[in-house]
């Protein structure tokens, strides 16, 4: 008690510092007596609580909650996680490559990467990972597998598992493996859509996010002579490093062009990023396709290329995210991802979508209302509005997926079946071509049917609540006929889903198949017969007046 006593008042005094040297500007009295209190409080929970309680993670609960009361953005990192996080960032890890999943008691093999160890091994998706060098894996959780199977590049270990086979049943397998520096892609695909207009998909803007789009774009162009127009894929793409999102547009923006500036409390944030090289394509007609999950570093490069008119933004706004992130070191190897910074983008505007330093009495947040938006123009002079994630030159419908799709997928019925049919069955000659037949769906359907596939909607929950509600307030006599009308209207419509949505469910069963044959570029080439979003691309390229005409 008297070490807890004198290293709480060691604490005390060295946080008293601290703000006495950083904060100059603010109210010292309010912090020093915030962290009196705070030291004060935690001393005597320690001494008086009925049961033992662990200072780790008792301070990382106040820290989470007090970091949580900012924005979803500023996050703390223990030593634990600092990994975690460096390899989100840079996408290097040392590990078998291989997303993983729980599946009831095991975890297993979800999605090997092409060409690294898991692939390599053998190890294809469904595969049970049952013992880690003899250790069993039953009942673990996804991090604590995960954790196994990364290490140092060059170690290796046994893997055992469990392979599904054609008659449902499970055969165990060893295979040792070797550990390699996984490299994750920022760009998984790039290739012709047709023959003159080329196609990048970039899924995340780590290190060398800016590199790798200019290398596979220089390869198109010498590789495809007669290329007219290029699709740069953003959709679904979280953003990461700012300077990457730079040096991309620079890629079709010529040299010292202002692409992003940041504003914050400090004088280092005060910051312009400008282009810092020859462009190496200033001409070729450009087509930035967006949606929701574009955000960040997406809205930078998609907004700088709108801003300058330098191509076509089609798709769904973007996420609204205009906040920048820098990382803190902290003691003990810990480490803070801290908000410090709104960007703006070349026209001036901050596309930022939520106020989180205004929230409402419940403590939520709203994002900003039309009515407080700002125009702004673009180079050519084009109206352009700030306050809420980039909008499209060219909005396509919004096209959601039907919630069974979801729920098949997260209860694992789509990659249950997808297994159960690839070994089955022979690879197909590619996957642009692939179509599962419809004699092959009646089988899935059986086989949801088999799992006694089933799902609770919102549908569902709002009457359910609509019963309670009314049996609470002795309604629910007189509207007794009309619910169960109701109720069994919805069941019916449910036990029909099948078939209703049989394109949307259809579609993305054949892209967990096609996965599973040619790995996620399969996937990408197999979507483009489906996709709205491309094919709308393609039809702007072929009519030049109209695409010149979005840009003026």
């Amino acid at each position: 008690m008297k070490k807890l006593k004198l290293g709480l008042a060691g604490i005390f005094l060295s946080i008293t510092a601290f703000f006495a040297i950083s904060f100059k500007d603010v109210d010292y009295f309010e912090i020093s007596k915030n962290i009196d209190i705070f030291v004060s409080l935690f001393k005597e929970l320690n001494i008086q609580y009925v049961d033992k309680v662990e200072p780790s993670r008792a301070i990382r609960v106040a820290i989470d909650a007090m970091l949580k009361d900012l924005d979803p953005y500023t996050e703390f990192y223990s030593e634990a996680e600092t990994e975690d996080f460096r390899i989100q960032t840079t996408g290097k890890y040392g590990g078998i490559g291989s997303l993983i999943s729980q599946r009831d008691d095991y975890v297993i093999i979800d999605e090997p990467y092409e060409g690294m160890p898991a692939q390599i091994a053998g190890l294809i998706p469904g595969d049970r990972i049952i013992e880690i060098d003899g250790k069993s894996m039953k009942g673990k959780k996804t991090d604590d597998v995960s954790k196994l199977l990364k290490g140092q590049a060059g170690s290796s270990f046994k893997l055992t598992y469990e392979r599904l086979q054609a008659d449902g049943s499970y055969k165990k397998m060893t295979t040792d493996i070797t550990r390699k520096e996984i490299k994750l892609k920022n760009v998984p695909y790039a290739g012709m859509i047709s023959n003159e207009i080329g196609y990048i998909k970039l899924e995340s803007f780590m290190e060398n996010a800016g590199g790798d789009v200019r290398a596979e774009f220089l390869k198109l162009k010498e590789g495809n002579k007669n290329m007219k127009g290029l699709v740069l894929d953003l959709r679904g793409n979280p953003g990461g490093l700012l300077h990457e999102a730079v040096d991309l547009t620079n890629i079709f923006i010529e040299q010292n062009n202002e692409i992003v500036s940041t504003k914050g409390k400090t004088q280092e944030m005060q910051t312009t990023h400008r282009t810092r090289r020859r462009a190496d394509d200033v001409n070729i007609p450009l087509i930035v396709l967006t949606n929701g999950g574009s955000a960040s570093a997406s809205e930078i490069v998609a907004g700088a290329i709108q801003d300058y008119d330098r191509g076509v933004v089609l798709g769904g706004k973007t996420f609204g995210k205009g906040l920048v992130q820098n990382t803190r070191p902290l003691p003990y190897n810990t480490q803070m991802k801290v908000t410090t910074a709104k960007y703006y983008i070349p026209s001036g505007r901050c596309i930022q979508a939520i106020n989180y330093a205004e929230k409402n009495p419940d403590g939520s947040v709203k994002k900003v209302p039309d009515s407080l938006k700002m125009p702004f123009k673009t180079k050519a002079g084009r109206i352009v509005y700030d306050g809420g994630g980039i909008d499209p030159d060219l909005k396509t419908k919004k096209d959601f997926l039907p919630p069974i799709v979801f729920y098949l997928m997260a209860k694992g019925i789509t990659a249950d079946f997808a297994n159960l049919y690839v070994v089955k069955n022979p690879k197909p000659s590619s996957p642009k071509t692939y179509r599962l037949p419809d004699a092959e769906y009646e089988k899935f359907v059986q086989f949801a049917k088999s799992k006694k596939f089933s799902y609770e909607s919102e549908v569902d929950n709002e009457l359910e609540s609509l019963k309670e509600k009314a049996e609470s307030e002795k309604l629910m006599p007189s509207i007794q006929k009309a619910y169960d009308e109701l109720a069994t209207k919805l069941k019916e419509a449910k036990a029909n889903e099948f078939y209703t949505h049989k394109k949307d469910i259809h579609e993305y069963l054949e892209g967990e198949i096609v996965r599973r044959y040619f790995f996620r570029k399969g996937v990408v080439e197999h979507d483009f017969e489906h996709d709205e979003d491309i094919k709308e691309a393609l039809k702007l390229f072929s009519n030049k007046e109209e695409y010149t005409k979005l840009l003026k």
